[in-house]
């Protein structure tokens, strides 16, 4: 990263914010504003490549650094961009369609000063009516990902899915966790730049799981805090291309497989990958069938 490029806030606020846009213009000027509020004076908006106008809208704001990318390049490669352009200890990484209520960015720095072991904290994400999102899951073993990958379809409960996205676990709790979603978080720069953001070889999905696994055999931790709460306005812009994303995800899931498996496990990679092409066929039937968003993974 060049120094030069670095926006250091009159302010000293510990924290700048990276919001990956595309495509929802009116949230995310909504995302700025609950930024702005939080005490947050550099906000670094990477669009890729939208059509509605969503650079023009941001740039000009109090505090907002405009990227607008010619190309869309996912999440993870866009958040890279942002976090280059900051200088801050701490930066806040997150999609647009989300709204940061008040306290939860100075719960999140607290969380961090208070425990520098901790490389990344998620907040509690919430839907607009209140409902709680998992946003916090475990690294699922191969018994937990085949159970989930398939009886999701048809038993959204079954037993795999419910370890797999902590549905019986107590979310009212501050805990370390295996990941947290990114939706939203606060990353240390320290432990950013130690393991090198994102991998961008992941488009879409899963970026989030990688970086947080990562970042453990790096030697860090990753943490949930529920003071923390931001609201979240879920697929708003990935269900514009449902079924590029479904099959984003799927492709994602496999990559995060290869990095990720050793020894015998790697023998199962090309069964994987047949498993894979048949969820994604049934993800796409289910959203036809359904003409509604594409499920939460």
């Amino acid at each position: 990263m060049s120094g030069a490029d670095h926006h250091v806030p009159a302010s000293g606020c510990p924290v700048a914010a990276v919001v990956v846009s595309y495509n929802v213009r009116d949230l995310l000027l909504t995302c700025v504003e609950s930024l702005r509020r939080e005490g947050i004076d550099h906000i670094v908006v990477v669009d890729n490549a939208s059509v509605d106008g969503s650079a023009d809208a941001a740039r000009g704001r109090p505090g907002v650094e405009v990227v607008a990318l010619s190309r869309n390049l996912g999440f993870g490669s866009a958040a890279n961009v942002g976090v280059a352009r900051t200088s801050t200890p701490y930066v806040a990484v997150m999609n647009p369609d989300v709204v940061v209520e008040p306290g939860a960015t100075a719960a999140l720095v607290d969380a961090l000063e208070n425990d520098p072991g901790l490389a990344v904290v998620g907040p509690r994400v919430q839907t607009p009516d209140g409902a709680l999102y998992p946003s916090v899951r475990t690294f699922p073993d191969l018994a937990d990902a085949a159970g989930h990958a398939f009886l999701h379809f048809v038993w959204p409960a079954n037993p795999f899915s419910r370890r797999y996205r902590m549905l019986d676990w107590d979310h009212a709790v501050a805990a370390d966790v295996d990941w947290v979603a990114g939706t939203h978080f606060l990353v240390r720069r320290q432990a950013w730049d130690a393991v090198g953001g994102f991998d961008e070889r992941f488009f879409m999905y899963l970026e989030d799981v990688d970086l947080c696994w990562r970042l453990r055999g790096a030697g860090w931790r990753t943490g949930y805090q529920p003071a923390a709460v931001v609201v979240h306005a879920i697929g708003r812009s990935t269900d514009q291309t449902p079924y590029r994303m479904i099959a984003a995800h799927h492709r994602s899931l496999l990559r995060y497989a290869a990095k990720t498996s050793a020894g015998r496990q790697r023998l199962l990679l090309p069964v994987m990958a047949v498993a894979l092409v048949l969820r994604t066929g049934l993800a796409w039937a289910q959203r036809a069938a359904r003409g509604r968003p594409h499920a939460a993974p």
